[in-house]
């Protein structure tokens, strides 16, 4: 009896394991605690990695965990005591002040469109 042409969906093949599993933008906004629509507009907007199955977005575990990467905040290499970060913060900027009145500009009013056209535009 001859074997058949495609082995049954419960029995993986080799092939099925070389390949990496693809997760749907819900399944990634799940794991990153976000919406699936901040996952598909950064992938539209090419800001995270992703793989493109037809019009659809797909993730593998590499591109979640570069995801992931890019967006982590790392402390800074050179820590300065809080003592010393408080006396060098910059002072806010003042206001700059306008020297004098500035003198009123009387605006005027565009007329309608329908003012601009011919009454008698039309032949009769």
């Amino acid at each position: 009896m001859p074997q058949p042409a495609i082995p049954p969906a419960s029995a993986p093949t080799h092939a099925e394991a070389a390949f990496p599993r693809l997760y749907l933008p819900e399944e990634v906004a799940a794991v990153l605690g976000c919406s699936a629509w901040w996952v598909k507009d950064r992938a539209r907007r090419r800001l995270i990695p992703f793989t493109r199955v037809g019009r659809a977005y797909r993730f593998s575990d590499d591109h979640l965990t570069e995801i992931i990467r890019m967006h982590e905040e790392r402390p800074a290499r050179n820590p300065q005591r809080p003592s010393s970060v408080a006396a060098s913060a910059p002072q806010p900027r003042a206001r700059r002040q306008i020297e004098g009145p500035v003198p009123a500009r009387r605006l005027k009013a565009r007329p309608p469109s329908r003012m601009l056209k011919s009454q008698y535009g039309t032949a009769a």
